[in-house]
């Protein structure tokens, strides 16, 4: 069975990708066992724009402090290895993992406004990575910012980074535009290799006992699979860019939906935290033995065979859908009355 595909110019082995899973990326041993287990790609934790902001702030007060009290004092600027300059552990981060695995490493840089913390793309491609993946999370708050203005902020952001590297760039966006497939488009025209959908916001919860506002994380299910699935299989051949999806993967099925509505890969987190590393191989496997009873030889042989393009009906990805589930569902409850 062939499972190769190929994303962002790279060809992977497989199109299951671990993606930004923090607590598992951050190990190298534990990128070498995704490989092992069948990882087509592993997509590193995010480096966030606040770090690398702090740390420039960090750094201007060390080399200023105290240099407008006698000449003297400007010598003693600190030495680089008496505190931490820059994103030095991820870099490095970057460097051990493309020594210790064979499949392609892709950085992580997550951010929301335009702005010099961009540079840094061109030092994770320094540092080995295959790729980049511009995580753009963004929830604008701001009463006088316009719709307009906070789409042209992602162009901003991603021609800035594109500016800085010769590597494929891809961005991972939320599904929170006026019109989503202009989005896409507008992205895929400023030079995104790849658009990554969808990045799931977390929301925050009310602490009752305590009366605190908290991060609430709950991972993903299968129904979280459906909203990427619809927007791949609408956009697919119709844009430049590569598609990969995220968010709801946790079983094969799942997977060969998301490669069928279009997807170059399904990229998984919440059924690696849920299950183990491991659980490549089952999702693997469950791949494997639909693909065979179905006599399908390869993965790019059934990529995009059920999108919007090649559906019978097209406006099934549409409103004609959202008509037909209303009027065809059944209430599991019977009237008293």
């Amino acid at each position: 069975m062939n499972l190769t595909t190929t994303y962002l110019g790279l060809t992977l082995r497989s199109p299951l990708v671990p993606s930004a899973a923090a607590p598992l990326t951050e190990d190298i041993d534990n990128i070498k066992r995704m490989e092992d287990a069948g990882a087509g790609a592993v997509v590193l934790h995010s480096l966030f724009e606040e770090q690398l902001v702090h740390e420039k702030f960090e750094l201007h007060h060390h080399l200023t402090y105290g240099t407008d009290s006698y000449a003297e004092s400007l010598t003693f600027f600190p030495e680089p290895e008496q505190f931490h300059v820059g994103p030095e552990v991820y870099l490095e981060h970057i460097r051990k993992a493309k020594e210790s695995a064979s499949i392609p490493i892709i950085a992580s840089l997550n951010g929301y406004t335009p702005g010099g913390w961009v540079e840094y793309a061109q030092l994770m491609q320094q540092a080995g990575a295959d790729a980049i993946e511009l995580n753009v999370y963004y929830v604008p708050t701001d009463f006088n910012l316009t719709g307009a203005e906070v789409e042209q902020n992602y162009i901003d952001i991603l021609r800035d980074v594109k500016s800085e590297v010769t590597i494929p760039v891809s961005i991972k966006l939320s599904p929170y535009f006026s019109n989503f497939a202009n989005m896409a488009k507008r992205l895929d025209d400023a030079g995104a290799d790849g658009l990554v959908l969808f990045n799931r916001f977390y929301q925050p919860d009310i602490d009752l006992d305590n009366l605190e506002v908290y991060p609430h994380l709950i991972l993903s299910s299968p129904q979280d699979a459906r909203l990427p699935m619809r927007w791949i299989a609408i956009l697919y051949s119709r844009i430049g860019a590569d598609l990969a999806a995220t968010s709801g993967v946790q079983k094969g099925q799942d997977a060969l939906k998301m490669l069928m509505a279009g997807a170059k890969i399904t990229q998984i987190c919440s059924a690696l935290l849920r299950h183990g590393i491991e659980h490549i191989q089952v999702i693997e496997q469950e791949m494997c033995h639909w693909m065979e009873e179905h006599e399908y030889e390869s993965v790019q042989q059934m990529q995009g065979s059920m999108s919007q393009m090649y559906c019978p009906d097209s406006s099934a990805f549409e409103r004609a859908q959202y008509m037909k589930a209303i009027q065809t569902f059944t209430p599991e409850f019977t009237s008293a009355f």
